[in-house]
C-alpha cells in the first residue's frame, strides 16, 4: 500500500508530505484548493506522461516520491528478482522532471526507466477516473478478475487444464527433439550424417595434435638438432675430450682417497660426475644415431594439423569434446532414423491430449459464463444503489475457436472476454475503454470492487470524482461501499461529501494559502475535532454552529457504528 507521498514544485504545491494509512483515506477541501493536483502527482510518479505544465511557476524542476509497503506482495518480490534488484519490504519510487525536458526515475535508489516503473506500479495502484492506470481496461485483467470471482470451481478446472497443457507441451517437445515434421527431420539427418562422416574420416587420436606439433618443431629444426648433438659428442666422447680429462682426474683422486676422509669425499664426487658425463655421452650418441625424419613430410604434418584445427572449431576444443560431440550426434541420428515408431506413439498421445484439453477448455468456458452472469447481475445491482438505475453491464465472450483451428498455445483456455458498459438508457453497450466520464467510471469500479475486493491483487485504489452527481442517500451508499472495500485494500478517495468524509480512517484536508505574493497548496492530517469541523463545513452549515457540529458528530458516530458491524 502507499504509505507516504512527497511532492515538490507541482502546480501550487511547493513542498508537501502526505501520510497515508491502511483503510479509507479521504481528501477534502475547498473547490480550487488543489485536490486534483494530488491525483496528478500520483499519476506522475506512477509513470504517466510528464508535462511541463506540472512544474510550479518559478521552479526549474518538479519531483514526486512515493513510498509503498510491499511486504505482502509476491508479485512485487518476483519483479525485484526479474530486474536483478535486492528484495525489500518497501518500494521507494522517485521521479523528477525539468523544464528542459529531462526525466529521471529511481526505484529504491537504482536508476530506472519509465517502462520499468510501470511494471511495478501497474501491480500496486489503480486510479479510477484516469485511464493511464486503470487496471481493468486490460481485457486480460478482466478475465483474471472473473476467474477469481469464480472461486474454487474455476480454480479446480484451471488446475486440470494446466496439468493437461503441461503434458501436451512435454509431448510436443519430445516430437521436436525427434525432428519435428518430415522435412525438418530429413534436413537434420543430412547435417548429422555430414558431421559424423567428417569426424570419423579424420580419425583423430588422443594426444595426436600435441605429438604433431612436437614433430613439426623437429622437422623445422633438423639441421640445428644434428649439429647440436654432434657438438655434444665431440666435446664429451672424442679423444682428449671431457670424458678423457675427467677419467684422469678420477684416477688422481683415487690415488689419495685412502689418505684422508676429505680426499675420499672428493674422489666420490668425481666418480659421480664421471658417471653422469658418460651417460650424457651415451644419450647424445643414441639421439644422433636415431635422428632420422626422412619418412616424415613437413607439408603433410602441417596439413594434418590444419584439418584438426578445422574440426576443433566446429566440434570441440580437444579430443574428449570432439568425441562427446560424435557420440551425441550418433545417438540423435539413431533417434531420427527410428522416428516412425516413436513418433507414431507420441502423435497418438498428442491427439488424445488435445481432445481432452479442448473438452476441459469448454468446461472452463461454460463455468466462466455462469459466473459472468452472476457477476454482471451483482454489479448492475450495485450500480442501481449508486443512483445509476439505467446502467447496464455485461461480459462479452468472443466466439470460441473450433477444435481444428485452435493452436493449443494457452494454459488458460480459449476465452477472450470484454467488459461492456452503458451508463444511460438508450446508449449501446461499449467496452470500458470507451467510457469517458470519470464519475461514471469511478462508480462502476466501485461496484466492481464491492463484488471483488476480497480477492483483489492491487493494493491501493484511488477514486477520483467518486461523488460526482450524487448526494443524500446515495452518498451514504457510496461511503459504505468505500468503507467495505477499504477493509480488504487501501482506498484513497477525493470527496466533497460529508457522508464520505465521516467514514474516513485518515482524513486529509487540502487548503490554499497566500504569502509573499504567491499562492500555495497545503495538506493537513485532521485530528478528531478537526475532522468533525470539516464534516460540519461540508454539510453547508456554519462550522461552529451547534446544529452543524451536532449533525457532523451524528454522521461520524453512524459511520463508526457501521465500521464496527463489518
Amino acid at each position: 500500500m502507499l504509505t507516504k507521498l512527497s511532492i515538490k514544485n507541482i502546480a501550487l504545491i511547493e513542498s508537501a508530505e502526505i501520510p497515508f494509512t491502511d483503510g479509507l483515506n479521504v481528501l477534502s477541501g475547498e473547490t480550487g484548493s488543489g485536490k486534483s493536483v494530488i491525483i496528478e502527482s500520483i499519476n506522475f510518479v506512477l509513470g504517466a506522461k510528464a508535462d511541463k505544465a506540472l512544474i510550479r511557476t518559478g521552479a526549474e524542476e518538479c519531483s514526486v516520491c512515493a513510498e509503498f509497503d510491499v511486504s505482502g506482495s509476491g508479485e512485487i518480490k518476483e519483479l525485484f528478482s526479474e530486474m536483478d534488484m535486492e528484495e525489500e519490504d518497501s518500494l521507494i519510487i522517485r521521479r523528477r522532471f525539468s523544464r528542459g525536458g529531462k526525466n529521471s526515475v529511481s526505484i529504491n535508489g537504482t536508476a530506472a526507466t519509465v517502462g520499468m516503473l510501470k511494471k511495478f506500479t501497474e501491480k500496486l495502484v489503480d486510479v479510477h477516473g484516469q485511464s493511464e492506470h486503470f487496471y481493468l481496461l486490460s481485457t486480460a485483467n478482466q478475465l483474471k478478475l472473473l476467474d477469481k470471482f469464480g472461486g474454487e470451481n474455476i480454480a479446480a478446472i484451471k488446475n486440470t487444464v494446466k496439468a493437461l497443457y503441461t503434458e501436451l507441451k512435454s509431448i510436443t517437445s519430445q516430437l521436436e527433439e525427434l525432428g519435428g515434421d518430415e522435412s525438418r527431420r530429413l534436413m537434420r539427418l543430412d547435417v548429422l550424417n555430414y558431421q559424423i562422416r567428417e569426424i570419423e574420416e579424420l580419425g583423430l587420436k588422443e594426444n595426436e595434435e600435441e605429438e604433431l606439433n612436437s614433430l613439426r618443431e623437429k622437422l623445422l629444426n633438423q639441421e640445428k638438432i644434428t649439429q647440436a648433438l654432434s657438438a655434444i659428442n665431440g666435446a664429451v666422447d672424442s679423444e682428449g675430450g671431457a670424458e678423457d680429462i675427467l677419467a684422469n682426474a678420477v684416477r688422481a683422486a683415487d690415488s689419495i682417497s685412502a689418505l684422508g676422509e676429505e680426499y675420499g669425499e672428493l674422489y666420490s664426487r668425481l666418480q659421480g660426475i664421471y658417471a653422469e658425463l658418460s651417460d650424457i655421452a651415451g644419450t647424445a650418441q643414441a639421439l644422433a644415431e636415431n635422428f632420422d625424419f626422412s619418412e616424415y613430410s613437413l607439408d603433410e604434418t602441417e596439413q594434418r594439423l590444419d584439418k584438426i584445427k578445422k574440426i576443433k572449431r566446429k566440434y570441440g576444443n580437444n579430443y574428449a569434446e570432439i568425441n562427446d560431440f560424435l557420440e551425441r550426434a550418433k545417438e540423435e541420428k539413431d533417434r531420427l532414423e527410428h522416428f516412425n515408431e516413436t513418433a507414431a506413439a507420441l502423435l497418438t498421445e498428442s491427439e488424445k491430449l488435445k481432445k481432452e484439453l479442448y473438452k476441459n477448455y469448454c468446461i472452463l468456458s461454460d463455468e466462466r459464463k455462469k459466473n459472468a452472469d452472476i457477476f454482471s447481475k451483482n454489479v448492475t445491482a450495485e450500480l442501481k444503489e449508486l443512483n445509476m438505475s439505467k446502467a447496464e453491464f455485461r461480459i462479452l465472450f468472443h466466439p470460441a475457436p473450433q477444435f481444428y483451428e485452435f493452436k493449443f498455445d494457452s494454459p488458460g483456455g480459449f476465452d477472450s472476454i470484454e467488459f461492456m458498459f452503458s451508463a444511460n438508457l438508450g446508449e449501446p453497450l461499449k467496452p470500458l475503454s470507451f467510457v469517458i466520464s470519470g464519475g461514471e467510471m469511478s462508480r462502476f469500479m466501485l461496484s466492481v470492487k464491492a463484488q471483488s475486493a476480497k480477492f483483489n491483487e492491487i493494493s491501493t485504489f484511488i477514486f477520483d470524482e467518486i461523488d460526482a452527481g450524487i448526494s443524500g442517500k446515495v452518498a451514504r451508499v457510496v461511503a459504505e461501499k468505500l468503507c467495505r472495500i477499504s477493509r480488504s485494500v487501501q482506498v484513497i478517495a477525493i470527496s466533497h461529501l460529508p457522508q464520505i468524509v465521516s467514514f474516513a480512517d485518515n482524513s486529509l484536508y487540502i487548503y490554499k494559502d497566500e504569502a509573499d505574493g504567491a499562492t500555495y497548496t497545503g495538506i493537513k492530517v485532521l485530528s478528531g475535532e478537526e475532522k468533525t469541523q470539516e464534516v460540519a463545513r461540508l454539510t453547508g452549515g456554519a462550522i461552529n454552529s451547534d446544529s452543524a457540529l451536532n449533525l457532523a458528530k451524528s454522521l461520524i458516530e453512524s459511520a463508526d457504528q457501521y465500521k464496527k458491524s463489518l
